[in-house]
Formats: structure tokens, sequence, C-alpha cells
């Protein structure tokens, strides 16, 4: 399909960018990678007045260290954090997670930020960003603010970036010594994941000391699964694992759609859970 009209603006720098939304208030939409948007737009569910494109601007790509962060521009395509050796090396979670988005022309488009910033509780970033307790930095009129991600996702398909605000950078906890692993279900490849499982494992002593779960398409955000979590601590052996996971689902509301019922996918978020710890904890 075709979309609707719109005007096009394309900013040269961030500060530019910020007064083009600032003006055009929430008439407004980001262009990023495009890979959201551009489907929603031709399928006539987003109709902005205008669209801001931020490729041109300088700055916004890239990763760097900053102590124990690494920071990564919200520009950033998804193949570039995939082979990106600091990443590989400090994050490599988000590393594994986003070689599993799409396909490789999409990898090669979308971008961190654009994933983010788009909340999509079916996408698998915005729970792996929980899962790593990232931060996500804006820049408005007013200058730079730091969101946590788990202030930053507010609803389905909403953050808490406001409409003259441009997610300008991910700061993303090292987690050298910590075992991970991506877990999701996805009914045919490259579709969006049923349900998906983000898990962070440290070991001390050959017994879990501390594990950090996040879920993917299991509510109208990405969610903690804070009673496995607390299950887990001291789990030394598969079984102890295989009860924590029970606890997975509880204090989420997945969706009824034609992928699952909430019922299925409270099922597969507790298998998932048992399959990500494992892994991460060098269990399986």
């Amino acid at each position: 399909m075709i979309p609707p009209a719109f005007e096009y603006a394309r900013p040269s720098s961030v500060e530019e960018a910020v007064r083009t939304l600032a003006d055009a208030g929430e008439d407004a939409k980001v262009l990023a990678g495009g890979q959201s948007l551009l489907p929603l737009m031709r399928l006539r569910l987003a109709f902005p007045e205008l669209v801001v494109d931020v490729n041109r601007i300088p700055g916004l790509r890239g990763v760097r260290e900053d102590g124990d962060t690494l920071v990564i521009g919200a520009m950033t395509t998804h193949h570039a954090v995939v082979t990106d050796p600091l990443v590989r090396r400090h994050a490599g979670l988000l590393a594994s997670a986003t070689s599993t988005v799409a396909d490789p022309a999409v990898r090669h488009r979308g971008t961190l930020g654009g994933s983010l910033a788009h909340a999509d509780p079916a996408g698998d970033l915005p729970a792996v960003v929980l899962a790593l307790d990232g931060e996500l930095v804006a820049q408005g009129p007013g200058g730079r603010r730091t969101i946590a991600a788990r202030d930053f996702f507010v609803d389905y398909l909403e953050s808490a970036l406001s409409p003259d605000e441009l997610l300008v950078e991910v700061r993303i906890p090292k987690t050298d010594g910590w075992g991970f692993r991506y877990e999701k279900f996805h009914r045919v490849a490259q579709s969006w994941a049923t349900v998906g499982v983000a898990a962070l494992v440290r070991r001390d002593d050959g017994h879990i000391a501390e594990t950090r779960i996040a879920l993917t398409n299991m509510g109208a955000t990405p969610l903690r699964a804070t009673a496995a979590e607390q299950a887990l601590s001291g789990a030394g052996d598969a079984d102890a694992v295989g009860r924590a996971a029970e606890a997975a689902a509880e204090g989420t509301r997945p969706a009824r759609d034609t992928a699952a019922s909430p019922e299925y996918r409270a099922h597969l978020a507790r298998v998932l859970t048992k399959r990500a710890v494992l892994a991460a904890a060098g269990m399986g």
C-alpha cells in the first residue's frame, strides 16, 4: 500500500532535529532505520504529518567504552552491534540476541535506538536491554536526560520519550563473567517472537548467585521475571532451575492473538526460561 501524504525533514544535527520535533509536536515521527515505521505507514496504521529523517546526523553511530559501561549510538545498526568487538566481549547477550532479529537485510538497515524507541513488546531488543539494566539517553530542548530501561517502556508502542526528544545513545553495563542466553519461539523464520527470554546468570561456587531474566511479548511492555529470578538464587542443578522456571510467568499479562493464547504464552515462558537459564549457567 501507499502511505498517506507527509512532510519530510532531514536535519543535520541533533539540535536541529530536536527543534524540528518541538515545532511539530505529536504530529512528527523520527525515521531511523525505517524497519518499523515504514511498514506501519504503508499499512496506514501510522499517519505522521512530518517524518524527521535522522540518518545524516553525525555522531549517532558507533560503540565506545566509558569505564564499566558501553555507550552505543542510537543509530548504530543491528549488524554493527552484532559484529562490534566491544559488544561481543562485554555485552554478549546483546550481540547474540541482535543476531536473531529478522533477516540480514533488516539488520543492515534497522537500528538499536529505533527498535527501542518503537517500544514493541514483541521486539527482541527491549527485553534484552531491560535484562542488561541498560540506560537510554534522550536529548530535548532542555538538554539530555538518562532514563533507566525499567522506566523507558511505558505501554504498548509507548516509551518515556517526549514528542520533542530524540534518543541519542544507549548505555549498557559490562557483564564480563556472566553467562547469557536469548531463547525465543516464533512460528516461522524471521517473524516476531511469540515469546522470548533473555537470561543473564552469575555463578559462585557451582551455584547460581544472581540471575536477570526479561521476557519478550508477555505483556504490553517487556517484563522482568522477578519471581523466577528470586527462586533461582542458590540453584545448583537442572532440577532446581526447572522448579524456579515455573514462576517465570507470574505477574505477566500475555495477549491473545493469532499466534498464541495467553495460556500457551505462559507455558512458553516457563519452558524457554528453563532452557535459557540452563544454557547461561552452563548446566544444559
